[in-house]
């Protein structure tokens, strides 16, 4: 047997795994805030557009940041400055799960809101069940918006 570790066993040494969920749940609850808030401030649809493509080249970036750089009490070091013995990543590890854990909740949260609030009827909307009454509930004084066909040669 070879006393070199096979390349998955490096890679989930490495937290590569870990880091590749993380930044697939953060960066589409990033894509889910820009998509509800951008409308909100008359940011044009194009930058939804520009944050999804920025988080998908991000994504190779940050797998091979956490192949090269290991995160230690003394900071942020080079994978092959540190010995294998002394090597933290498996507390890194259990970091990056929890702050996925967290992340994945308020995710989770929100689209929990986002599909309850689609279905909550608003105070203006016909439902189906009252659509058959809905001629009895209109107003005598009301006013009809048709659409206009010009059928004239001018």
């Amino acid at each position: 047997m070879s006393d070199k570790p096979s390349f998955f066993s490096e890679l989930k040494r490495r937290n590569v795994y870990k880091v590749a969920v993380a930044y697939a749940v953060v960066s589409w609850l990033l894509v889910q805030i820009a998509t509800q808030v951008f409308p909100f401030f008359d940011i044009p649809s194009w930058a939804v557009r520009l944050v999804v493509l920025l988080l998908v080249l991000g994504f190779p970036v940050a797998l091979i940041l956490s192949w090269a750089f290991e995160i230690t009490p003394e900071g942020i070091k080079r994978e092959s400055e540190i010995e294998p013995d002394k090597s933290i990543t498996h507390h890194t590890g259990r970091k990056i799960v929890a702050l996925t854990i967290v992340v994945g909740m308020a995710a989770a949260g929100l689209l929990a809101f986002q599909l309850l609030r689609s279905k909550s009827p608003s105070a203006g909307a016909v439902l189906p069940s009252t659509a058959s009454n809905a001629a009895v509930d209109i107003p005598s004084k009301s006013i009809a918006v048709l659409p206009f066909d010009n059928l004239s040669d001018d």
